[in-house]
């Protein structure tokens, strides 16, 4: 039998510092545990794969740990994190909301409350997907939450806040896990790569984390996909082809036949991208982000919003210096009006390249208006 593991498990961090993308929560929450500061509830919000669940168990470890360090951090060595570490640890106790949403199921976790750690000196309830729970469960919960023994403390945990009602928002103390950066989530790769003996391209995984949308379980599902695809040399290329994302060059070179008020070129080229099975709303979509990142590039202090790598990041830098700003911003209205209209349209090839047309005519119409 495999002994296999996901890089979502095998790399799931272990300690505040190595959670990725959110110093600013994990230094809250160091901080409250150093100066013994710590609220009795806890409430995670935020997207998938951000580190809310990661971060609850860290914390629930080092709140019992016995030996921390002078960095707040876990010993991994005392009984407690031995314990927790083989997953046998009886002052952490979890629980998914999604599948245990009744009054009963609460009841039971109430119960559970009342009896004191055997070892360490807290019981940290965690609770993923609160918002799942009915609402007798809540109203079940919240004498509990509000006036809880001195020896436990709950962490919820979700991913849609706004289906939790006020009275328990009130008990607790918010944290909101934000998306994680593109930068983060590829040095992370990167990471992980070099571990594993994976030979990787930066470019290639600079597009997976952007891929992943700010979520870093994402990135390791489509990373550990690429490696099985790839083996263990993961180039650009590849992870363009199995991702099926259109590479730079196509938008590059629109911008060039617009500038050259190439129409031909540039509906031969739309032609060649809907041959190999991309969808015409995802070109557009794609083409307006292309133009949006020429734009920051305009100027050094917005051209850190670009989330690419350095390569990348060179040549849209060099293609923005041939492009006039004003020029750009007629361009992204064409492209906002055709990203409206799409859905809606009869003929959605026409539609596209229709906009192409009006992209290769931006230039001459400007230079009439200015001669």
């Amino acid at each position: 039998m495999s002994d296999y593991i996901v890089s979502a498990r095998k790399y799931r961090p272990q300690t505040f510092e190595t959670v990725v993308g959110q110093k600013s929560i994990t230094a809250t929450l160091k901080n409250a545990i150093k100066n013994d500061h710590l609220a009795q509830a806890f409430l995670f919000c935020g997207s998938r794969g951000v580190g809310k669940t990661t971060t609850a168990r860290i914390l629930a470890k080092t709140i019992n740990c016995s030996n921390r360090n002078d960095e707040v951090e876990a010993c991994d060595a005392c009984e407690s994190c031995k314990s927790f570490n083989e997953g046998a640890s009886l002052n952490i106790y979890e629980l998914d909301a999604a599948s245990n949403n009744s009054v009963e199921d609460i009841r039971n976790l109430i119960d559970q409350v009342r009896i004191a750690p055997q070892l360490g000196t807290k019981k940290v309830y965690i609770i993923d997907e609160v918002h799942m729970l009915s609402s007798s469960a809540f109203n079940a919960f919240l004498k509990t939450l509000e006036e809880p023994p001195s020896h436990a403390i709950f962490i919820l945990a979700t991913t849609e806040k706004h289906k939790i009602i006020p009275t328990i928002l009130s008990r607790c103390q918010i944290f909101d896990f934000s998306r994680i950066r593109v930068k983060d989530i590829a040095d992370h790769l990167m990471y992980i790569a070099t571990k594993e003996g994976i030979s990787a391209e930066a470019e290639g995984l600079n597009l997976i984390a952007q891929k992943a949308e700010g979520a870093l379980r994402d990135a390791l599902s489509i990373f550990d996909q690429i490696v099985t695809f790839t083996g263990t040399n993961l180039t650009y290329q590849a992870v363009r082809e199995n991702l099926n994302v259109l590479d730079y060059d196509y938008y590059f070179k629109v911008v060039e036949f617009a500038l050259k008020e190439d129409i031909p070129s540039c509906l031969l080229l739309f032609n060649d991208v809907i041959e190999k099975g991309f969808d015409g709303h995802h070109f557009v979509i794609g083409l307006a982000e292309h133009l949006r990142n020429l734009l920051v590039c305009k100027d050094p202090r917005t051209a850190k919003l670009l989330e690419v790598g350095e390569t990348i990041e060179g040549r849209f830098v060099e293609a923005s210096k041939t492009i006039d700003s004003q020029l750009i911003m007629r361009a992204l209205a064409v492209l906002s009006k055709a990203d409206v209209d799409y859905k809606a349209s009869k003929n959605q090839r026409l539609l596209v390249e229709f906009a192409l047309m009006q992209l290769c005519s931006l230039k001459s119409e400007s230079e009439k208006k200015n001669p």
